[in-house]
């Protein structure tokens, strides 16, 4: 017997879950590949290690982009190191699989990463909106007649979506997220402190001191190390966490805006459900300090960080599969956007 497979695939990471088993792959979504023969060197945490460190002819490729695949070749060849390398014994029959993308996504789109997983793994292909299958990944009854809310901040979009009765009354999916940060850290640093820094730096400065809202009563300082702008030679700057919440401010913004406009397009009934039930922030953006304080004062409602933000995805995706394997409802509820399969 096949056992099915849930794929969170993010911008910044493929997260894989197997029914039965949870997640059981994590790495990073990058593929290394030596420019001059075409040829994939190394996927995932090995690649990832190579990003701004490469030689001329080897090149560290992000195939996601914003959510959405911008390299059909290498997403194929990431997906299918990723599932040979999860070995999984049984699966002799072609397994069901769940794939995950933003809310907005064109049929263009939809059909490339059907395409990808069809080619990698074989067997059905579901595809399905994301914030939708975290809220269900993190805990959250979505198919009850109430209204439920989550923001998923990941590594390309942040997807907001009030979900009721197991579907989305209402979303929007921002290209802004976690890359989106580590641009703004950058672009701070160079323009503040005249230090050139990269993706890893940035990525590092913002998981140590990173915060949505400066604490005066503990701020955090901490060394980086990069090329002077005007000499070119090797610097180091102390810089501390309100300058990052300063760096990072306005796209922080941008994502509440973006959950404003939300709730103001829902009916009021399900606006008083959220009063009640807050709102469950996942993805990876949501490990950001302070970010569920900043964003329940903004909304005036309560906000609640997942308890696995980074695996509720791939969880949730496990969970629709075996549901629709155990029962009898017909799989129009389970629809990919509003497709009947």
């Amino acid at each position: 017997m096949a056992e099915d497979i849930g794929i969170d695939l993010g911008t910044a990471n493929v997260l894989v879950s197997v029914t039965g088993k949870g997640v059981v792959l994590n790495e990073p979504s990058v593929v290394a590949i030596d420019t001059k023969t075409n040829k994939v060197l190394a996927v995932g945490k090995e690649a990832y290690e190579m990003v701004g460190r490469t030689p001329g002819n080897i090149k560290a490729i992000r195939p996601l982009k914003d959510g959405v695949i911008s390299d059909f070749d290498v997403t194929e060849a990431m997906l299918n190191y990723f599932i040979k390398k999860l070995s999984v014994k049984g699966m002799v029959s072609k397994p069901k699989v769940m794939i995950c993308a933003p809310t907005n996504i064109t049929n263009i789109e939809r059909k490339s990463i059907i395409e990808a997983a069809q080619k990698s793994v074989g067997g059905e292909v579901f595809l399905e909106e994301e914030p939708k299958v975290a809220a269900i990944g993190a805990g959250m009854d979505i198919f009850q007649p109430t209204g439920s809310m989550v923001i998923d901040i990941g590594g390309g979009t942040s997807d907001i979506a009030v979900v009721s009765l197991g579907d989305i009354v209402a979303s929007k999916s921002l290209k802004l997220a976690g890359d989106v940060m580590n641009q703004d850290i950058v672009d701070y640093m160079k323009q503040t402190h005249n230090i050139i820094i990269g993706e890893h730096s940035a990525e590092k400065i913002k998981k140590s001191i990173g915060t949505a809202k400066a604490d005066p009563n503990d701020i955090q300082e901490l060394q980086v190390r990069g090329r002077d702008a005007v000499s070119g030679m090797p610097i180091s700057v102390t810089i501390n966490s309100g300058e990052i919440a300063d760096a990072i401010h306005l796209s922080v913004q941008m994502i509440i805006n973006a959950a404003k406009s939300v709730l103001e397009t829902i009916p009021p009934e399900l606006a008083a459900d959220i009063i009640d039930r807050g709102v469950m922030l996942t993805g990876g953006g949501s490990m950001l300090k302070n970010i569920d304080v900043v964003i329940s004062d903004a909304l005036t409602v309560p906000v609640v960080v997942s308890e696995d933000p980074l695996e509720n995805v791939a969880k949730g995706a496990s969970s629709l599969l075996e549901h629709i394997d155990t029962t009898k409802k017909p799989q129009k509820k389970f629809s990919l956007f509003g497709r009947d399969k």
